[in-house]
């Protein structure tokens, strides 16, 4: 043995008994060292995150918990067998530049509902689908009340039944009592337009899509094409060898058999057959259309205005991420706008700080797209009419027999000219419901106000005074 070597080092029992384990005996001599500098710096940014994420989620745990604790003894009030528990109606709206239309509705049952549920508030969820969905209901339900008031229209029969729906006025104090929840500035817009529609509009009933094809019938895109042979008369005897039973082409009756469609012409007719013994009945006029607009609007239930940012697009992504780690601050803004609801504190609805001021800021959130919309319906009207004419030809070639259907036409027959006028009419339903309807939630669109709310028709619920339930 050398100098230089030293004596083998004593194994204690305890790596002994590991060595029998199979573990490897160079794990046993590795020492212990400082992490990179680039480990260092990854496993900071790392726990960072965590501990941001970590202490938010445990403060968001804290403030629901809070607001729960405050309410919660209302659960526990005893609730007479014929009365019904508080109800509220949610309105929400899709965000503009958002296909996910259900966003605002998904705020609202994370944020402000966990509240509701604690205080034993039940609660009922509109959701518009597309732009004007939202303001088209609220106004037909306020014409459908009025008219049922006026005896114009008959109620529903579990609205006959006091035991299950109770009288409408017992409706009508429930609504009242409840209150009225509006998530964000485009539901807002919605909502007061929609309300003004309602109590200002005529009850006459109109048929939507029979009023919208009458409209379209004079546009010109349906109606046949002028032919040198229509124009010149000596083409008149000429063209008689063409006419089987003295009866020009194209006719009804010679004709393939259609469905009909309501609200629609028969194909090739320029007018609606009519004859003495045929002809319908004149159609009685309505009587709502000569109701005249109330001059005071009776009290509406109160709103809980909810503000909402709905935030799309790459330009927000650090804005998204902020928000990820700082839920406690929605959490709090729900809260507090649920316990304004439930403690039944309100105001009247002023014209200046709250129909101009609320949530305005949220406007400047909408994707710069979304100008554009417009434009946009308007491309997809013209590319439609590009393509129509030609497709419009092929039906009425094959209707007249004018040539034989091509293979492929065989196997994937072409729509024909009623489908043709079906498919317009929807088409124009939709790009006309979709302009309408942003037009009421632009930036540029103010927010509907109507005189008769002045005076408490409209009230807002407010923070209670620090008193309150203390």
């Amino acid at each position: 043995m050398s100098l230089n070597d030293s004596p083998p080092r004593k194994k204690s029992g305890f790596r002994a008994a590991l060595e029998f384990t199979g573990i490897p005996p160079s794990w046993f001599d590795k020492r212990p060292r400082l992490p990179s500098r680039n480990w260092l710096i990854f496993l900071s940014v790392t726990q960072s995150f965590v501990a941001f994420y970590v202490y938010d989620r445990h403060q968001s745990k804290k403030i629901r918990q809070e607001y729960v604790d405050k309410v919660k003894h209302l659960a526990a009030e005893p609730l007479h067998s014929l009365d019904f528990p508080r109800t509220v109606t949610v309105y929400s709206a899709k965000w503009p530049g958002d296909d996910d239309w259900d966003r605002g509705s998904r705020y609202f049952r994370k944020y402000v509902k966990p509240i509701f549920v604690a205080a034993a508030v039940d609660y009922t969820v509109v959701a518009g689908k597309r732009h004007g969905d939202l303001a088209t209901r609220v106004a037909n339900d306020i014409k459908t009340e009025r008219r049922i008031a006026l005896g114009l229209e008959a109620p529903q029969q579990s609205l006959l039944a006091p035991s299950i729906k109770g009288t409408l006025d017992a409706r009508r104090r429930r609504a009242l009592d409840g209150g009225t929840v509006i998530v964000g500035r485009p539901a807002f817009k919605e909502y007061m337009a929609g309300l003004r529609r309602g109590w200002t509009d005529s009850l006459e009933l109109v048929d939507k899509d029979e009023q919208l094809s009458r409209e379209l019938e004079s546009d010109g895109h349906f109606d046949e094409p002028e032919t040198s042979s229509s124009l010149d008369p000596s083409s008149t005897s000429s063209s008689s060898a063409d006419f089987a039973d003295g009866e020009p082409l194209p006719t009804p009756s010679r004709l393939p058999p259609s469905r009909a469609v309501p609200g629609l012409f028969p194909p090739l007719s320029a007018v609606r057959p009519s004859s003495p013994s045929t002809s319908a009945p004149a159609q009685t006029r309505d009587a709502g259309a000569d109701v005249s607009p109330p001059a005071q609007i009776p009290p509406q239930p109160p709103l809980l205005l909810v503000p909402f940012v709905n935030l799309v697009g790459i330009k927000l992504v650090p804005l998204m991420i902020w928000d990820f780690f700082n839920e406690r601050q929605k959490v709090r803004a729900g809260a507090e706008a649920a316990y304004r609801l439930v403690s039944r504190a309100t105001r009247p609805l002023e014209r200046a700080a709250d129909i101009v001021d609320f949530d305005v800021s949220a406007e400047s959130y909408y994707k710069s797209s979304t100008a554009a919309f417009p434009a946009e319906v308007q491309k997809a009207r013209a590319e439609y009419y590009k393509t129509l004419p030609e497709k419009l030809a092929t039906a009425r070639a094959l209707a007249r027999g004018e040539r034989e259907p091509t293979k492929l036409e065989i196997e994937a027959p072409p729509p024909t000219e009623v489908e043709l006028r079906a498919e317009r009419l929807k088409k124009e339903t939709r790009w006309k419901a979709d302009e309408r309807g942003w037009n009421l939630v632009s930036p540029d669109t103010p927010v509907e106000w109507d005189e008769r709310w002045e005076g408490g028709a409209l009230e807002v619920f407010v923070d209670p005074p620090e008193s309150h339930w203390e």
